[in-house]
């Protein structure tokens, strides 16, 4: 009985590391910085032109998409709740009422 503790105690370290791992690796990118280095090559005026730029987006994520995932989100964790509910009741001793 001590051993089998020891190994979903060891089994929920794992599934614990694991989406720490995955959290990580998915924020990344949005961490990620890009830096421009000057041109290596000799200083040329380059001419100037302008332009008349319209912004649609600064940048960000739409809205359906953080829905979306918030959506996945809560889904995902109704499920791990049914599932962790279900394994603690198929583990629970029934006693005899005592009269």
């Amino acid at each position: 009985m001590n051993t089998i503790r020891r190994i979903h105690h060891l089994a929920a370290i794992l599934a614990a590391s694991a989406c720490a791992v995955l959290g990580l690796a998915m924020a990344s990118p949005a961490m990620a910085m890009t830096i421009s280095l000057p041109h290596p090559g000799p200083s040329v005026p380059q001419p100037q032109v302008s332009a008349q730029v319209h912004t649609v987006a600064a940048g960000g994520m739409p809205g359906w998409q953080i829905t979306l995932i918030a959506a996945g989100a809560a889904v995902l964790t109704a499920l791990l709740a049914v599932a962790a509910d279900r394994a603690h009741a198929a583990r629970r001793q029934v006693t005899a009422p005592t009269l």
